[in-house]
């Protein structure tokens, strides 16, 4: 009878712990199912709102992609490659083969062009909206990084001040015509940006850190100078009146040095090539001394046909591309390393009372000094000697390093040593 009734109860107990299962596995979770999401630190193989299951598998994040860069070369020798040649990429494997077989180290992308577009898709709120013309490049990320991969130090250009795209989104900040104030344009039909404009100067500084981040290794900045042709009798600088064109680019110059000193970038300015060799400003705002402390690096655009007929008494200058380049750049480094200046500047302090003004200035290496060498046929045939002999006469004014430059990227191979 105790065997009949004990194994009753055992048989209760069964029944009873069978419900009770099958109540927690089958409702229970209706209630209380669990949901993960992928920032879940205790997981990282749970992905967003996955409930348990037995069939769910498990999905893997994407590798996060670090970004990298790499130091400065001791003698840079680089050429230019626009956006457009950037963004095919059957084209731009042409121009990193000849940084992989000559001594080229280095590549020079265009970050935001003449068209003011920018060649990324920003995201900074100053610049992520931002539209143009020109051509953008999807994978320049990736492309840099596989740059960075053989060695290669590469470089944006930005191109400042003049800017149609960003004139027309804001043509207040623009530079206007005297006569109706409407936005000026030069003889190209491309519009400025204001030098003293000061809300653009934030813009040009987000587009490089952005730039920086996405892993450029030095940032070059183009047409910082107020406009040099068109119609200059019908001009006006709205924001800057009464300040000396030197004066406000010194301005811009001490402004974005202070901002991107601390982003781990080189910085690097392009100025007209006869800056090298002239003390005035041109009429455009450049001047040498008032733009080395404030770069890394000073690029000054010797191009021999751009100098005028006369010019150190050559009829032709095409014809003296050497003499024009060796030149220009030993006087400009000789003033780079010079102790005193006639040019004032911010800083400089007038030496005695003599006429004209003499200024202390700060010693720079002639190495902070690197010309852009012309590569392109414009006024002459500039084969592979004449590029060679524009390269040689930066080492013969004690200078190592320099850029090539031709708009259509076609380069003369045949100039460069075999590496």
């Amino acid at each position: 009878m105790r065997t009949i009734r004990k194994n009753k109860h055992f048989f209760m107990a069964g029944v009873l712990g069978v419900a009770a299962f099958s109540v927690f596995y089958f409702f229970i979770p209706t209630f209380f199912s669990v949901g993960y999401s992928v920032d879940d630190p205790k997981d990282d193989n749970k992905t967003a709102s996955s409930s348990v299951k037995g069939d769910a598998k498990p999905v893997s994040k994407e590798p996060e992609f670090v970004v990298t860069h790499v130091k400065v070369p001791e003698a840079v020798k680089s050429i230019y490659m626009t956006a457009c040649v950037a963004s095919m990429p059957s084209f731009r494997d042409k121009l990193v083969k000849i940084a992989d077989t000559t001594e080229v180290n280095s590549i020079i992308i265009d970050v935001k062009d003449f068209s003011g577009t920018i060649a990324f898709v920003a995201t900074d709120p100053l610049t992520k909206d931002t539209v143009g013309t020109g051509c953008r490049v999807k994978d320049l990320r990736e492309f840099i990084a596989t740059l960075h991969e053989k060695g290669i130090y590469v470089i944006a250009r930005i191109t400042v001040f003049q800017d149609p795209y960003y004139t027309k989104a804001h043509p207040e900040l623009a530079v206007h015509k005297k006569s109706d104030g409407t936005v000026w344009k030069d003889r190209k039909g491309l519009s400025f940006v204001d030098v003293s404009a000061k809300p653009f100067w934030d813009y040009i500084v987000a587009i490089g850190k952005e730039s920086y981040a996405l892993g450029f290794d030095e940032l070059n900045f183009d047409y910082m100078r107020f406009p040099s042709d068109g119609d200059m009798k019908n001009i006006e600088y709205s924001w800057g009146k009464g300040m000396a064109k030197a004066e406000a680019l010194e301005h811009f110059f001490a402004y974005l040095h202070n901002a991107l000193k601390d982003t781990g970038a080189k910085l690097s300015v392009d100025l007209f090539g006869m800056t090298a060799t002239n003390t005035d400003d041109l009429n455009i705002g450049q001047v040498l001394e008032r733009a080395l402390p404030y770069f890394d690096y000073i690029a000054p655009m010797v191009y021999p046909s751009h100098y005028p007929t006369g010019f150190n008494g050559y009829k032709n200058p095409n014809d003296h591309a050497y003499d024009i380049v060796q030149f220009s750049m030993k006087r400009a480094g000789d003033r780079a390393e010079a102790t005193t200046t006639t040019v004032e500047h911010f800083g400089g302090v007038r030496v005695g009372t003599s006429t004209p003004a003499v200024y202390t200035k700060e010693v720079y290496s002639r190495n902070k000094l690197r010309p852009w060498l012309q590569d392109f046929d414009y006024g002459g045939d500039y084969d592979a000697a004449k590029v060679r002999a524009q390269i040689q006469a930066t080492y013969d004014a004690d200078m190592n390093s320099w850029f090539l430059w031709d708009p259509k990227n076609l380069y003369t191979k045949e100039a460069l040593k075999a590496q």
